[in-house]
C-alpha cells in the first residue's frame, strides 16, 4: 500500500477531482450557442410566407394567388387597405417590401 505525504503526494487524487469538475462543468454548458430567430430578409420566399401567414391571402381551402406573385401583392395591399393609394412603392421592390413590413409591425 502506498502512503501519500501531506505535501502534495496525493496529486493523483487531486487530478482526478479536477478532471471530474471539468467534465461536470462542460456537461452543463450547451454544445452549440443558442441562436435567436432572425427576421426574414425582405422580398424573399420566406418573407412572403411570413406575410401570408399574417394577411392570409387564400380562402382557407387552398385557393388563392401564388404567394409572392403580383396578384398576391395586390391582395396584400387590399387587405392592408392601401391598394390604389398614392405614394406606395412599386410592387416587388425592396421599398415595397420594407413598406409592407413596416405596416405589419405596427
Amino acid at each position: 500500500m502506498q502512503k501519500f505525504s501531506r505535501n502534495g503526494g496525493n496529486s493523483l487524487g487531486l487530478m482526478v477531482l479536477l478532471f471530474m469538475l471539468i467534465l461536470l462543468s462542460s456537461a452543463c454548458q450547451p454544445t452549440q450557442p443558442i441562436q435567436q430567430a432572425q427576421p426574414a430578409l425582405l422580398c424573399t420566399p420566406s418573407w412572403y410566407q411570413q406575410v401570408d401567414k399574417i394577411i392570409s391571402s387564400g380562402d382557407g381551402q387552398g385557393h388563392g394567388p401564388d404567394v409572392g406573385s403580383d396578384e398576391w401583392m395586390s391582395v396584400v395591399e387590399f387587405k392592408l387597405g392601401i391598394r390604389g393609394k398614392q405614394g406606395i412603392p412599386a410592387r416587388g421592390s425592396e421599398k415595397w417590401c420594407a413598406y409592407i413590413d413596416e405596416l405589419l409591425s405596427q
